[in-house]
């Protein structure tokens, strides 16, 4: 395989561009992963609204302290924040130990439905199981979940030795750690959760079980796992720079924000917020399409091998 290889490279990133060409020609493809993602999406953003708003009526900000912020002095305004964040917390925490497993399992339900209905108009060969997808994106969730309790676990073990300490608190170190490991967190995340985004496909084109092809999925070789990798942490990368997009898209109209008022920014901050959705979805059907292309190549090859 590795002679192979070296007599016909594949290249890894630089075939995204082809991959981007062919997703926007196919227009279909975003349409169901934008449809999933939002059909999840705002049901479960208007219920956490109505839900906060509901907690504001019982308990207003005047009763937490966060309607007197002290906007001149970050040192106390960093205490208030704190006093109010813990005088709600209880409360929070009450209301998400319904609704994160609802939230969850309606997740897993609605994305494994549109993930199955995604992955079967991508590739002909690939039949719709909804199913199949159902168990790895629980799977991708379970995975998310726990990278999630691990930063924020970091994040307080930081607060806790550079804020939370005898004497002036170490704001640079603080926000060095913070940096760091939320970096950290996130290139570790993209780097373990690519088996479960080539499991599914290993199912359907290797007429493998499910645990057969979770098990596939991490002894692909090195060549084929080496350019999921690249192309999950490529993936990683765009998902950042979107970020960084959007907030200056919703800060452009900031210096203007006097002639052109408050509704003028929301509108930024709303258009903004849209397009970071509607291009990470349209960049999550083309790491499928790379993921998709990267199989046919690598498995061709060993086919054809002696």
């Amino acid at each position: 395989m590795a002679n192979l290889e070296e007599a016909r490279p594949v290249r890894g990133t630089q075939l995204l561009v082809e991959h981007m060409g062919v997703i926007l020609r196919r227009p279909l493809l975003i349409a169901i992963e934008i449809g999933w993602r939002w059909l999840f999406g705002i049901p479960f953003l208007l219920l956490c609204w109505r839900r906060a708003q509901e907690l504001l009526a019982a308990y207003p900000l005047d009763s937490s302290g966060l309607d007197s912020i002290d906007a001149f002095n970050p040192w106390v305004a960093a205490v208030q924040i704190s006093h109010g964040i813990s005088f709600y917390e209880p409360h929070v925490l009450a209301a998400l130990r319904w609704l994160l497993p609802a939230a969850a399992l309606a997740w897993i339900a609605i994305s494994g439905l549109g993930r199955g209905l995604l992955l079967s108009r991508l590739e002909a060969r690939i039949r719709f199981q909804p199913f199949t997808a159902m168990v790895f994106q629980a799977m991708w969730l379970a995975l998310f979940a726990l990278t999630i309790w691990g930063w924020l676990r970091s994040i307080a073990w930081v607060a806790a030795t550079h804020i939370e300490v005898q004497g002036e608190p170490d704001l640079v170190g603080y926000f060095i750690w913070a940096i760091f490991l939320s970096l950290g967190f996130f290139t570790a995340f993209a780097l373990a959760s690519w088996p479960l985004t080539i499991a599914p496909l290993l199912v359907n084109l290797e007429d493998r079980s499910l645990l057969s092809a979770a098990c596939e999925s991490l002894r692909l070789g090195r060549g084929f796992t080496g350019k999921l990798v690249e192309i999950n942490l490529v993936m990683g990368i765009v998902k950042l720079a979107l970020i960084v997009l959007a907030m200056v898209f919703s800060a452009a109209p900031l210096p203007f924000s006097g002639q052109l008022g408050a509704g003028a920014m929301q509108l930024s901050v709303a258009v903004a917020m849209v397009f970071y959705l509607v291009a990470n979805d349209f960049f999550q059907v083309v790491r499928l399409k790379a993921f998709l292309a990267f199989w046919m190549t690598f498995r061709q090859q060993e086919s054809c091998s002696p």
